[in-house]
């Protein structure tokens, strides 16, 4: 059994505009590297015994500080980086719509089913993640990754349809915690988009 703790990193230059940023390698503004120094101060004291993340810089910046400050190695992981949304990467919604609007509309009815064109499918995205996360040893260990490869993996383990992603989970906010105790058969919710203390 182990108390995963799942982190969205945080904010990047593009969330201004509401920028897909999928597999691009996006730097963090000014208010993300005050998150992730916020994030370094809970870990401090939260009895961490490992702290992984995504290849992804923002994901690693992020990181950084929280495994200096809980005296741990940093583990980076390909299979914890973000969907790869194809050619909706760096687009924002309104222009996915003007420039290929019968793709955006079956993501959003199924994204599941139609990832955006090019883009990698939400299953696979969720077995890799998952096979990462299954592979995590520990009491309790801080993720930090991305939050539609977190919002697919929590689905996959609660075994909620990949299809209601975006529905039933449908906001991770920068540098809110998300806890989930891993057993061998099961997974269990501690909490969901929890801010800092």
């Amino acid at each position: 059994m182990t108390d995963l703790v799942l982190v969205r990193h945080g904010q990047t230059v593009w969330h201004a505009e509401n920028r897909y940023a999928g597999v691009s390698d996006i730097g963090l503004t000014e208010t993300g590297v005050r998150q992730a120094e916020r994030l370094a101060a809970w870990a401090k004291g939260a009895a961490l015994d490992a702290v992984w993340c995504s290849t992804l810089s923002r994901a690693r910046i992020t990181a950084t500080p929280s495994a200096e400050a809980a005296g741990v190695g940093l583990r980076v992981d390909a299979r914890l980086r973000e969907l790869d949304f194809g050619l909706g990467e760096g687009l924002t919604k309104a222009e996915m719509n003007l420039r290929f609007p019968a793709a955006r509309a079956a993501f959003e009815a199924d994204p599941s089913a139609h990832p955006l064109p090019g883009g990698e499918r939400p299953g696979a995205a969720a077995d890799r993640f998952v096979s990462c996360l299954r592979q995590i040893e520990g009491d309790r260990v801080l993720v930090v990754a991305h939050t539609t490869a977190i919002r697919l993996a929590l689905c996959h383990l609660l075994g909620i349809p990949l299809a209601d992603y975006r529905r039933r989970l449908p906001a991770l906010d920068n540098a809110a915690l998300t806890e989930i105790r891993l057993h061998p058969s099961h997974a269990s919710l501690l909490r969901y988009n929890s801010p800092l203390p």
